[in-house]
């Protein structure tokens, strides 16, 4: 079967969903199969309840099995959560072979050389992606292989998260009785699927509000500049609505998704909303205004966090294309135009785009963006133009097919435990108290 088949999972706080695709011959993308299973073993992106997750995995899964017609047996898993860092590096090698061409070796020897940085055993690199690199003082280069040269030079994007995490999150694939392909993270993720090429050349930032992590990825000259990853999120606002109202957490879910607004000024009809009553109390009557009310304060703190982020990656002024918002938080009517308002940028909410034919109605939805995103990586891994270093199988041995044989593929090292930047390491040195307080304070009103 020539057929290129691929599994994402995307393991979010409030759901599980599993995407099957396939590529054709003329590299189109089908959707084959979806599945989604509610999830209520992780907090915040992070997996707290290894039991429960196992079953929200393989019940998604097996739902996309039976859709797709197909034998899961490795998927691509998508990681979050508010312990992902990022950081820039710089790396440099000498081209020692005879006539000083660049090889696509010196390329990945100089990303290996990016990676040589202090960092605590308790966390490891996710990707280290490519920035710009130089060539015997020249930079600007995007793509050094076949040039000439002597001294190469790259600056990179290096993503980590902790160990624990990750190593939970395979677990839990493991469990469930499926291999883990490669692991990305889900801003990333969400990137291929709902951002137009054109967008990340002139500039642009991904706003992924999911149930417990707010994503945020700013591109620029067709490459990612800054990630971030915060822990608050679409849960937030139903935590608000079920505190304020005194109702149970389903109610509130509901109510946010059938009658819920960002903004007070979009409720035209102020309509009266009944709900049953807890324990045999008499039911309760709320109007959609006092939604709002309550939904728009926790919005706006969630999309002004971003608009902190966006200042700090310092690409604020570069983002022609505005936002996207993606994710279940964006689904939320008006999201768009408040988020515009806060962050002073043309704001899209953004579907997933770059499917040919099969469910392809079932997955447009900003909900499925990272699920989408992870077979679009598995299907065009040259997409990220990253390395993953280490020693786990990338893209390896993905084996989603229908038949007994298994697809083979170029392996890529994956995640490598190594030590942490040396400009981080401040918070582990002997610093002047006071330097580092002042330092801070400082940043903290550069934010205001």
């Amino acid at each position: 079967m020539s057929e290129r088949i691929v599994v994402g999972v995307d393991i979010g706080t409030t759901k599980v969903c599993a995407v099957v695709a396939s590529a054709d011959a003329m590299d189109r993308i089908n959707i084959l199969g979806v599945g989604v299973a509610e999830s209520e073993g992780l907090n915040r992106g992070v997996v707290v309840n290894i039991d429960k997750t196992v079953a929200a995995v393989r019940a998604a899964v097996q739902e996309a099995e039976r859709a797709a017609n197909v034998t899961v047996q490795s998927v691509i898993v998508g990681i979050a959560g508010d312990h992902v860092q990022s950081f820039q590096s710089r790396g440099v090698i000498t081209i020692a072979n005879r006539d000083h061409e660049i090889t696509q070796r010196d390329v990945q020897r100089l990303l290996e050389d990016t990676t040589h940085v202090a960092m605590p055993t308790d966390r490891e690199i996710l990707h280290v992606i490519p920035q710009e690199f130089v060539v015997d003082g020249q930079d600007g280069v995007a793509d050094p292989v076949g040039m000439c040269g002597v001294r190469l030079e790259a600056n990179v994007h290096i993503i980590t998260g902790l160990v624990s995490a990750a190593k939970n999150i395979y677990r839990c694939i493991e469990k469930a009785g499926y291999q883990v392909a490669d692991i990305v993270l889900e801003p990333l993720a969400s990137s291929f699927a709902v951002l137009h090429p054109d967008e990340k050349e002139v500039g642009v930032c991904l706003i992924d509000i999911g149930g417990g992590t707010t994503d945020i990825a700013v591109f620029e000259d067709s490459t990612i500049r800054h990630t971030a990853v915060v822990a608050v999120a679409g849960n937030k606002v139903t935590d608000d609505l079920r505190k304020g109202l005194g109702i149970m957490r389903d109610q509130a879910e509901a109510l946010k998704c059938r009658f819920g607004a960002a903004l007070v000024d979009l409720v035209v009809q102020d309509d009266e909303i009944r709900i049953p009553g807890i324990g045999g109390r008499s039911e309760k009557s709320i109007s959609r205004s006092t939604l709002a009310q309550i939904i728009q304060p926790r919005l706006e703190e969630i999309l002004e966090i971003a608009a902190i982020e966006v200042k700090r990656s310092g690409y604020g002024r570069h983002l022609a294309a505005g936002a996207v918002l993606t994710g279940g938080g964006s689904l939320v009517p008006g999201t768009a135009e408040l988020a515009a308002d806060i962050l002073g940028l043309e704001t899209r909410v953004g579907l997933p785009n770059g499917l040919a034919g099969g469910l392809v109605e079932e997955v447009s939805d900003p909900k499925f963006a990272t699920a989408v995103g992870l077979v679009l990586y598995g299907l065009r891994p040259d997409a990220l133009g990253s390395a993953l270093i280490g020693d786990t199988p990338f893209m390896g041995d993905m084996g989603y097919v229908n038949e007994p044989e298994e697809i083979g593929g170029d392996g890529m090292p994956a995640s490598e435990y190594i030590d942490r930047p040396q400009q981080h390491r401040e918070d582990y040195n002997g610093e002047n108290l006071y330097t580092k307080i002042a330092g801070r304070m400082k940043a903290w009103f550069d934010e205001l």
